[in-house]
């Protein structure tokens, strides 16, 4: 499929004006255009700018408060309850690690709990703040029902992917790791369906239970986790953590991002900050991960290997790439996003030409048509 390249700064410009017409205040509305151009510039456009229409429906469905009153409360002598007020989940998420990063600065660690939350985007955007600050962190989350239980056969847990870091030391890079507990990610396959595009084998399921490379009727059926039992095990740690813990839906009842407009997710998000200077100095610490880093680059490569990364590594790379030479998106996402800006007035030629685009069909309407089964 053919792709159009980008800047950084158009792009946002966009989701920032696309964004304001949903109502969110200015600031909120460029934190999140910024969060989803991060995505695209790691590589994760299953996460970027491909997903506005679907949060712009859902404010107008009353799903999500585009200005919400972000509580926060100390429960703990190192533990805050942050309670979301239903609002988009970057803004709640963001808040949560800002608070945390402080009273850790205190204690050392904190761990902080979200509710009344929505979809957060990209777990790297939380671990990436608190490693800007020089923080370890893990951060957890519950989603909507993706994947089944361990000899299950329909959706049950959720994506729920787990994201932790580690600062890097003097002369290397962050540990960032953000993974999903299906084999592949359901916002990736999300994409594959927007753009036509069929899917690889032992990812998901038919509504049926048949394995498909369709990738709408595995959107619409179940993801497969990885590893069998040991994803669909961890699956069910997320959810229980950030959403039964917390006091957020659980156990299925989150309800799903694309097909059900009727009431709020409530979210759960659960968030562990610890500096990086508990156990040995700052120094100390720097020159071991130094260490880590000299050995695992050292190590000797499997066949076809040319080069071992860090966790975090690859998709850094990404964003320089993107940052220096543009953020490629396929015709199919743009399409949405062009019909999205004309329901909304919004104009950037910039973007999608001086005489718009010639669309017939709005492809990212797929994602809210689900067969019922």
């Amino acid at each position: 499929m053919e792709v159009e390249i980008f800047g950084k700064e158009l792009l946002e410009d966009l989701g920032f004006r696309l964004l304001l017409t949903g109502g969110l205040r200015e600031e909120d509305a460029r934190t999140i255009a910024g969060d989803l151009v991060a995505a695209d510039m790691r590589g994760l456009n299953s996460h970027g700018v491909s997903r506005i229409p679907m949060y712009l429906k859902r404010i107008e469905c009353k799903c999500v408060n585009p200005r919400p009153d972000i509580r926060v409360e100390q429960v703990g002598t190192a533990v805050l309850r942050v309670d979301g007020d239903d609002g988009m989940g970057f803004l709640v998420a963001h808040k949560a690690m800002e608070e945390g990063l402080k009273l850790a600065e205190k204690t050392g660690i904190a761990m902080v709990g979200c509710t009344r939350s929505t979809h957060f985007g990209m777990s790297a955007l939380y671990v990436k703040q608190a490693l800007a600050k020089g923080y370890v962190c893990m951060v957890y989350t519950n989603s909507s029902a993706a994947l089944p239980v361990c000899g299950g056969r329909t959706a049950f847990l959720g994506a729920a992917p787990f994201a932790a870091g580690m600062p890097g030391g003097y002369e290397s890079p962050d540990y960032l790791l953000d993974m999903a507990m299906t084999v592949t990610a359901r916002g990736k396959i999300r994409v594959a369906m927007i753009n036509n595009q069929p899917i690889p084998e032992g990812l998901a399921l038919d509504q049926e239970g048949n394995p498909t490379t369709d990738a709408k009727k595995a959107f619409e059926g179940i993801c497969l986790p990885f590893g069998g039992p040991k994803g669909a095990a961890l699956a069910m740690l997320m959810d229980m953590m950030a959403g039964m813990y917390t006091g957020s839906n659980y156990a299925g009842d989150v309800s799903s991002l694309y097909y059900r407009f009727e009431e709020p997710q409530n979210l759960g998000h659960m968030m562990f900050i610890m500096r990086p200077d508990l156990f040995v100095s700052e120094d100390e610490y720097k020159k071991r991960m130094d260490v880590y880093y000299k050995r695992l680059k050292a190590l000797p490569r499997a066949a076809g290997c040319d080069e071992i990364l860090m966790p975090g590594e690859p998709e850094d790379r990404k964003s320089q790439e993107a940052l220096k030479n543009g953020i490629p998106l396929t015709e199919n996402i743009l399409d949405s996003l062009y019909l999205e800006s004309l329901r909304r007035g919004v104009s950037c030629p910039e973007v999608f030409g001086e005489n718009g685009r010639a669309v017939t069909a709005d492809s990212g309407a797929v994602v809210f048509e689900k067969k019922q089964g």
